[in-house]
């Protein structure tokens, strides 16, 4: 691993809780140069919804890159982007009777998350964007003034403004009624609080520890957006394509965003590909008045359109998921009930779940016993208290029951008080 450490910055994160050189994947398991697997309840972060090296989207991409087909087009027309929009309409939009356009801002959730509050702001004319604590949208300088995280904000080295946090669902220990605060300020001429352009949430927040807002508030909050004339934009980046049950994570509320950003699994292959969603009546940009080099992006629409067509013509994969989300959920509730004393309580919803302990360190301790036992799991929240799960949709059921009793494994001995000598 010298050249790891010789040339590549010491930016690099992810790399020192897991110290393996990863060569082949495949389904729900990474292996290492040695041949060593691991399963993986990482994912890429969210990005692997339908598991390594998808047998059928790998086939519809070799065929396309055997052909010669264009690879890199910038925004002009390809047939395989015609292809990914045609099927993105028939099979994501016209069923939820969304009427979105579809903006490609950039390779990364960070672009569809700029690219959205450029278009609120510009809509609007007007600058402030409610953001909510613990939620996080980016490290690029517009979506680190959205984030919560005190760390991540640091790295800006300029002040982050034009946006203002407000306590997300059941912030306040259910104390306090649900926007109280927020509404305050909107109706007191004496806040302080410039007329805000938007808000935008997450309906569980992955980075900020697996809190997941209920139904109710994510229809409080849009009925409040609708009161106030307040664009509400929903990132969808890490819980959207399906990892809470539906395609997208708000559905369940009945709620209607006016923009939704998608990223991480919406190329299906762990390719980069961004979305910014938007009603039809927000398409106010300019042409080229938002726009990057790598915007046309063939093969992960390639790959995007083989994901649509084999797993969203209908619901199996939704229905699946969200009884493995409920197996998962038994499994974690035992376990914490077994370590109460070390504060474990169980969050998520669907196949975004986190154990988490109010147990300084043990969250840590817990990912790295499951990387010593063969499993990949990161940790979230503002003190990584969270033991936190994103296995591929497609783990079949025994990989989840592996991965869970290696966690179990792994608590049990993070959490244990040591004995007197």
């Amino acid at each position: 691993m010298e050249i790891f450490d010789r040339l590549e910055s010491e930016v690099r994160s992810y790399c020192r809780s897991w110290p393996a050189v990863f060569n082949e994947a495949r389904g729900s398991y990474i292996y290492d140069e040695s041949g060593r697997p691991y399963l993986d309840f990482f994912a890429g972060a969210g990005s692997l919804n339908y598991g390594h090296n998808n047998p059928e989207l790998k086939a519809e991409l070799l065929d396309y890159l055997i052909g010669d087909s264009v690879v890199h087009s910038l925004d002009a027309y390809s047939v395989a982007k015609r292809d990914f929009l045609q099927t993105f309409g028939d099979v994501v939009l016209g069923p939820r009777g969304l009427d979105y356009k579809v903006q490609f801002p950039g390779p990364a959730g960070n672009n569809a998350v700029e690219a959205a509050l450029k278009l609120a702001r510009k809509y609007t004319g007007r600058e402030t964007v409610i953001s909510f604590t613990n939620g996080f949208h980016g490290m690029t300088l517009g979506a680190l003034a959205v984030t919560g995280n005190s760390m991540k904000r640091g790295g800006a080295g300029v002040p982050l403004s034009h946006a203002a946090t407000m306590p997300f669902d059941n912030y306040m220990d259910g104390k306090t009624p649900d926007f109280l605060w927020l509404r305050s300020l909107l109706e007191d001429s004496g806040s302080g609080l410039d007329a805000p352009a938007a808000v935008i949430v997450e309906t569980v927040q992955g980075e900020g520890g697996i809190n997941v807002a209920s139904a109710e508030w994510l229809r409080g909050l849009s009925a409040l957006c609708k009161e106030y004339d307040i664009l509400l934009i929903v990132d969808d980046i890490q819980m959207g394509c399906g990892r809470t049950g539906p395609f997208f994570s708000f559905e369940h509320a009945g709620i209607e965003p006016d923009i939704v950003t998608l990223s991480k699994s919406i190329s299906g292959y762990g390719i980069p590909l961004a979305l910014t969603l938007f009603k039809r009546e927000l398409d106010v940009w300019d042409p080229g008045e938002h726009n990057g080099t790598f915007r046309g992006p063939n093969p992960a629409f390639v790959t995007g359109t083989a994901a649509l067509n084999t797993f969203w013509r209908d619901d199996a994969l939704q229905q699946q998921t969200l009884a493995k989300g409920e197996l998962i959920e038994a499994r974690l509730t035992a376990l914490a009930e077994e370590l109460a004393d070390a504060g474990a309580h169980v969050r998520g919803r669907g196949m975004a779940r986190g154990i988490a302990f109010t147990q300084e360190g043990a969250a840590k301790q817990v990912s790295r016993g499951a990387f010593e036992r063969g499993l990949l799991l990161e940790t979230s929240g503002p003190e990584d208290e969270v033991a936190k799960l994103l296995p591929p949709l497609t783990a079949t059921e025994e990989e989840l029951e592996q991965g869970l009793e290696i966690i179990a494994e792994a608590a049990r001995d993070a959490v244990k008080i040591p004995q007197p000598a």
